[in-house]
C-alpha cells in the first residue's frame, strides 16, 4: 500500500540480558540484591511496575480521579470517526489587541482560524502589568461574543504565562462563569511580572510550581471544569532547564501536560526579499547567564522547524518519555502580526490604561516583515476527541491523543499498538495510551496515513516521503533531574512512501515484550535531512538544523505523533 523498507532501516532488537533485574518481573523479589529490591520498590511506588504500571503515563490517575478527570486509555477508542475519534485541529497560542505586542481583534483571529480549518483555538494574551490588572476581564466579552458568532469553533480563554525563572507557557481553562476569576487570580499571584524583583531563582521556581498547583486546586474545587499548561518555545533561550520541566509536570500532571514541539513564528524563516529572512520561531539566540549551562549550542535553533528538545531522537523529550512521564507535544502559530496581512495597529489609544490597542485599520500594503502566520495556516495540533466539545478537546490533550504537522503534510493519521494478530476492527491502544501485556506477548504497530491530495494554504500539494518509527526503553525515574538524553531510544524502522500513493498502511512487529518501551512516529517531505545529534546509528535521516536567512518553512515539512507505551502487567 505505497510503502517499502528504507535502505538504511534499523530493526528493533529485544535482548533479555539488557533488562535490569529490578525491572524483570520474572525475577522474584527474594532473588534480588538489596539494592535491586530497593529500586523495584521505588519503581512500584512511582507506578512503573506491577499493578500500577501505567500510573506515570496516565498522568497520575489518583490525582485525575480526585479532580474528576477521567483518563480513558483502554485498548479500544471511542467516537465514530478516524481511529475511533473525531480529530479536531487547533492552536493553543494566539495573541490579540489585548497583548502589548499584538494587533488583531479576537474575532479576527477566530474567523481566520476557522477559515483555515481549525476546530478549536485558545486566546493567550501576554501576561503584563496591564494584562494582570484589567486584560483578563476586558478580553472576556470579546471571547464570549466570538463563541456566539462562531458556534462551530471552540474558543477557549487563556493567557501566556511568564513562568517565574523560565520562559512562557499557555495556560487555559474550560469556559464557565469562573473562567475570568480563576485566570485573573492565577496571573496576579504567579506571573513572573508580578513577583518581587528581589526573588531568588529558587523562590521563582517554587512560585512556578505553586502556580501549577493552584490551577489544579481550582479544578478540584469545581471553580473550572479543567485547566491546562503547555510550555511555549521551551528551547528558544535555553532557560527552561530539564529539572524545571520535570518539576512542572510532577506538580500536577492533570494540569502540566507538555510543551510546544515546534514554536510558532514560522514565517520568520521566509528568505528575503519575500520575507524577513530570519529564523523559524525567532530561534536566533545564544546562551545567556539565565540559560541552563548544560545545553549545547544546537538548543538555540530549530530543526526542521521543531524545537531541539523534540527534534533530537534520544534527546530531552525522549528522556522524559523514557521515565514514563506523560509529556506531550503540540504546535501552534503564536500569531501576533501576520505575514502578508494588509492591516496595522489602529491609531491612538493607551495600552497601559485601556488594556488593549485600538482596532486594526487597513494599511494598504502587505506586511512582508511579519514573522507569523494566521492560526491554522501552517501548523495544526490534531486532537483525538470523543465529540466536538470543550471538555473533549481538553481530555484529548490531557490524554496525549495528539499528532501535529506543518503545512498540512498529511490528511489523517491513525496509529495503534496491539497484541500481534488481533485483527478486530478499531482495536489497539491509540496515541498517548498504555498497552499492558504479559511478558513474552508479541505486539505490533498498525499505522494508517491518508496522504495529502489537496493544496495547502501555500497552494501546493505536500508529498510525504518517509515515515520513521522511533522506539525507546522505559528505564524509570532518573537520578539527575537535569538529564536530557535517552541512550536507548532510536529510529528502529523507516518506510519510504511510493510516488503517487494515496495511503500508507504499515504493520510493524515490535517483538515479544521483554522490557517496557514506548513508541512514537515522525514523517517528512524528505527535502532537508541529516543524521541526528546522537549519531546516524540513532537517527540516520533526521531533521536538519535551520539556518538563519535560509529557512523557508514551506520547503521542509514534518509531522510528529505523541507516544504509545507498552508495559508489562
Amino acid at each position: 500500500m505505497g510503502h517499502g523498507h528504507h535502505p538504511h532501516e534499523h530493526e528493533h532488537q529485544h535482548d533479555a540480558s539488557d533488562v535490569p533485574p529490578a525491572l524483570d518481573l520474572s525475577v522474584p523479589d527474594d532473588e534480588l540484591s538489596p539494592a535491586d529490591v530497593s529500586r523495584r520498590g521505588f519503581l512500584r511506588g512511582a507506578g512503573l511496575l506491577g499493578a500500577g504500571a501505567a500510573a506515570s503515563v496516565l498522568a497520575a490517575p489518583s490525582v485525575a480521579a480526585a479532580a474528576g478527570l477521567p483518563h480513558a486509555h483502554g485498548p479500544a477508542g471511542g467516537g465514530s470517526e478516524k481511529g475511533g475519534f473525531r480529530w479536531l485541529a487547533g492552536d493553543h497560542h494566539i495573541h490579540t489587541q489585548y497583548s502589548s505586542d499584538g494587533q488583531y481583534r479576537v474575532i479576527d483571529q477566530a474567523q481566520q482560524g476557522q477559515a483555515f480549518g481549525l476546530d478549536w483555538l485558545v486566546i493567550t494574551d501576554h501576561g503584563s502589568n496591564a494584562h494582570a490588572k484589567i486584560g483578563v476581564e476586558k478580553v472576556n466579552p470579546d471571547i464570549v461574543a466570538t463563541r456566539k458568532e462562531l458556534p462551530g469553533l471552540l474558543t477557549f480563554q487563556g493567557l501566556e504565562w511568564n513562568i517565574p525563572a523560565a520562559e512562557h507557557a499557555t495556560v487555559f481553562v474550560h469556559p464557565g462563569r469562573h473562567e475570568v476569576e480563576v485566570l485573573k487570580k492565577f496571573e496576579q499571584a504567579y506571573d513572573g511580572t508580578q513577583l518581587p524583583a528581589s526573588n531568588t531563582e529558587a523562590q521563582n521556581e517554587a512560585a512556578a510550581i505553586a502556580g501549577i498547583k493552584f490551577l489544579g486546586e481550582q479544578v478540584r474545587a469545581r471553580k473550572v471544569e479543567g485547566a491546562l499548561f503547555l510550555a511555549n518555545h521551551p528551547g528558544r533561550r535555553g532557560v527552561d532547564s530539564p529539572h524545571e520541566l520535570r518539576n512542572w509536570r510532577d506538580a500536577d500532571p492533570t494540569v502540566a501536560i507538555g510543551m510546544e514541539g515546534a514554536p510558532g513564528h514560522q514565517a520568520a524563516g521566509i528568505p528575503a526579499p519575500h520575507g524577513r529572512g530570519g529564523t523559524r520561531g525567532y530561534y536566533d539566540n545564544n546562551p545567556s547567564a539565565a540559560s541552563f549551562a548544560g545545553y549545547p549550542l544546537e538548543t538555540y535553533r530549530t530543526w526542521g522547524g521543531f524545537d531541539w528538545m523534540t527534534a533530537t531522537v534520544g534527546g530531552l523529550w525522549d528522556s522524559l518519555l523514557a521515565e514514563g512521564k506523560a509529556w506531550w507535544i503540540t504546535v501552534n502559530s503564536d500569531s501576533h502580526v501576520n505575514y502578508l496581512d494588509t492591516s496595522e495597529r489602529g491609531p491612538g489609544g493607551a495600552f497601559d490604561v485601556d488594556g488593549r490597542y485600538p482596532d486594526p485599520v487597513h494599511a494598504g500594503r502587505p506586511n512582508t516583515s511579519a514573522g507569523d502566520f494566521w492560526p491554522g495556516f501552517y501548523g495544526r495540533t490534531n486532537v483525538g476527541a470523543r465529540n466536538a466539545t470543550y471538555k473533549a478537546v481538553m481530555d484529548g490533550l490531557r490524554d496525549g491523543r495528539v499528532w501535529v504537522d506543518h503545512g498540512r503534510l498529511i490528511k489523517n493519521l491513525d496509529a495503534r499498538v496491539r497484541v500481534a494478530g488481533d485483527h478486530r476492527a478499531a482495536t489497539g491502544t491509540p496515541l498517548g495510551g498504555v498497552l499492558r501485556v504479559k511478558r513474552g506477548v508479541p505486539t505490533e504497530l498498525t499505522l494508517e496515513i491518508d496522504l495529502q491530495d489537496r493544496p495547502n494554504w501555500a497552494q501546493f500539494v505536500p508529498v510525504l516521503r518517509r515515515v520513521d518509527v522511533i522506539v525507546g526503553t522505559v528505564t524509570g525515574p532518573v537520578a539527575d533531574k537535569d538529564a536530557f538524553t535517552a541512550p536507548d531510544t532510536r529510529v528502529v524502522q523507516s518506510y519510504e512512501v511510493s510516488a503517487g500513493a494515496r495511503r500508507l498502511s504499515v504493520r510493524y512487529p515490535l517483538g515479544r515484550l521483554d522490557k517496557p518501551f514506548y513508541l512514537r512516529l515522525r514523517g517528512t517531505d524528505g527535502k532537508r535531512t541529516q543524521p541526528g545529534l546522537m549519531g546516524a546509528a540513532t537517527d540516520p535521516y533526521g531533521p536538519k538544523l535551520d539556518v538563519l536567512g535560509d529557512a523557508d518553512p514551506w520547503g521542509d515539512l514534518w509531522f510528529y505523533t505523541n507516544p504509545i507505551w507498552v508495559l508489562p502487567r
